[in-house]
C-alpha cells in the first residue's frame, strides 16, 4: 500500500452463476460450489491522487474453481478505451488492490484470491443501468454481453423486489437484487442464465466503503 488517495462514485452491475441472493453475500458457500461472474462499473465522480477518473468505465470476468476465499482464481481486467494511460494505470492499480487497506474493497480482497492475472483489455464498454428498476445492459465487443433484470413472481408475474444491506460490506451498503444472462469470449469464457445479479450504488475509498 502507498499514500495515495482515491475515491469512487458511481453505479455497479454484478451478475453471477449463483442462485437469487448470492449465498457468497451471506459469507456461505456458493450455489454450484465454484464461482464465475461478471462486473461492469460506470464512475461518476472519482480521483486516483490528482488524476481524475469521471466519466469512466471499467469491468471484470471472473472466475474460481471453488469459493472465492479457497483462492486460485482467474481475472480478465478491462478498462474502458477513452481512458488516458494514466487514468489507465490508477483504474488498474484500484481494480487490482493496490494502494488501498487490506480487507477494505471487494477489489482489494478479491485480488489476494486470483492466481491468474490475464492481460487487461482496452476496449469500448456500452453500459445502461437502472438501479431502481433492477435493470442494466453491457456490450464490449468481443468480451461481455450482458443484461440484468428484475425476478418476476412466479405465480403472478409481478416485479419482485428485494434488497440485501451490509453495513460493514466491502463492496457496497445496500444492492437491489434481480437476476441476469451473460456470454463471454477471450481466456474465461461464460455463459450464465437466469441467475443471480445485483445493482448498487458505489462509494468507496482506499480506506473501503463509505456507508
Amino acid at each position: 500500500m502507498t499514500d495515495v488517495k482515491w475515491t469512487i462514485k458511481g453505479r455497479e452491475f454484478i451478475h453471477c452463476n449463483c442462485a437469487y441472493g448470492c449465498p457468497c453475500q451471506f459469507n456461505a458457500l456458493p450455489t454450484q460450489g465454484h464461482c464465475r461472474a461478471i462486473g461492469v462499473f460506470e464512475i461518476e465522480e472519482g480521483h486516483h491522487g490528482d488524476t481524475r477518473l469521471d466519466g469512466l468505465r471499467c469491468a471484470l470476468i471472473v472466475a474460481w474453481p471453488g469459493a472465492i476465499h479457497q483462492g486460485r482464481g482467474a481475472v480478465v481486467p478491462i478498462i474502458d478505451e477513452r481512458a488516458s494511460d494514466d487514468q489507465r494505470e490508477a483504474l488498474l492499480r484500484i481494480m487490482s488492490g493496490q494502494d488501498t487497506e487490506p480487507g477494505a474493497t471487494f477489489f482489494q480482497v478479491f485480488a489476494t484470491t486470483f492466481e491468474t492475472f490475464h492481460e487487461p483489455v482496452f476496449a469500448p464498454i456500452d453500459f445502461e443501468i437502472d438501479i431502481a428498476g433492477r435493470s442494466a445492459r453491457v456490450n464490449i465487443p468481443g468480451w461481455i454481453n450482458a443484461r440484468g433484470e428484475p425476478i418476476l413472481n412466479p405465480v403472478t408475474g409481478a416485479e419482485h423486489r428485494a434488497r440485501i444491506n451490509l453495513p460493514r460490506g466491502f463492496e457496497y451498503d445496500q444492492c437491489e437484487v434481480g437476476r441476469g444472462w451473460a456470454d463471454t469470449t477471450g481466456p474465461i469464457s461464460l455463459s450464465l442464465s437466469d441467475s443471480h445479479a445485483h445493482f448498487a450504488k458505489l462509494h468507496m475509498t482506499e480506506s473501503g466503503v463509505v456507508h
